[in-house]
């Protein structure tokens, strides 16, 4: 377990369960966030959020007053996007709607299948198209395989479930391009120009964000907070460099050791 650095120099963050639980911000965080940013630390937010486009994204952060910045923010559906154009990639894309304009249209003749979080585009129609075009010998990469996340009215279903149900019934592997992706770390990490023992790593998610940092050398700290259940502090695998009851905490326990 990578322990955490007797001084960062930067600070990878996840959005949801973290910084907001739907369109709020929780309790202290513009506060955490202004302290952050007093010690001259670079952020840089990460978030697996397929529904929605980085702009939306960001002018949301805004809107709750969080004063979080374009260039920030990375997405799960950015970084997609920038590895079909990077592979010139055609595909068939199984998307949530909001993010057809960022994605471009489905290929008439495609070579991969893109899978987003397309919530009720999940339809068995839509998973028998992609199930067969995988059949033919398509590659399936998603953009994340989150299992679930925290909105307002309680725990909802992550496209997880249905990566994993084409995965077993294609049987092929999915490229996962969000956490817990090294790639993605590593972007993150290449923007800030700063080493993975340099960095500390905030997230709900033990496996996606904690587990996922770790893997890549990047001391990750658990919050208490959006889809975090007690269960996480005594699950198998690699613990959390840290348990804290929030994101203010979280920093606190952070800026002690600038």
């Amino acid at each position: 377990m990578p322990e955490l650095p007797s001084r960062p120099r930067g600070v990878l963050i996840d959005l949801a369960g973290v910084i907001h639980v739907g369109d709020r911000a929780l309790p202290g965080t513009i506060n955490a966030l202004a302290r952050l940013r007093a010690a001259k630390l670079p952020l840089r937010f990460l978030t697996n959020t397929t529904r929605s486009p980085r702009a939306s994204v960001v002018g949301k952060l805004q809107a709750m007053g969080l004063g979080i910045a374009p260039d920030e923010v990375m997405t799960a559906v950015h970084a997609t996007h920038q590895y079909v154009q990077r592979h010139h990639l055609h595909p068939w894309l199984l998307i949530h709607p909001d993010i057809a304009a960022e994605m471009g249209p489905s290929a008439a003749a495609p070579d991969a299948v893109v899978l987003g979080d397309a919530a009720d585009g999940f339809s068995f129609a839509a998973m028998n198209q992609a199930f067969r075009l995988l059949k033919q010998g398509l590659p399936l990469i998603a953009m994340a395989r989150n299992r679930f996340f925290q909105e307002t009215d309680g725990l909802t279903i992550d496209m997880g479930a249905f990566v994993t149900a084409l995965e077993y019934a294609a049987d092929v592997q999915a490229t996962i391009i969000g956490k817990p992706a090294a790639a993605f770390f590593e972007a993150a990490l290449g923007e800030l120009g700063i080493g993975a023992q340099e960095a500390v790593m905030i997230g709900d998610d033990l496996r996606d964000d904690v587990q996922g940092a770790q893997a890549c050398g990047v001391a990750a700290m658990l919050v208490r907070t959006g889809k975090y259940r007690p269960a996480d502090e005594q699950a198998a695998g690699e613990r959390p460099a840290l348990v804290c009851d929030d994101f203010a905490a979280a920093v606190t326990a952070i800026l002690a050791r600038v």
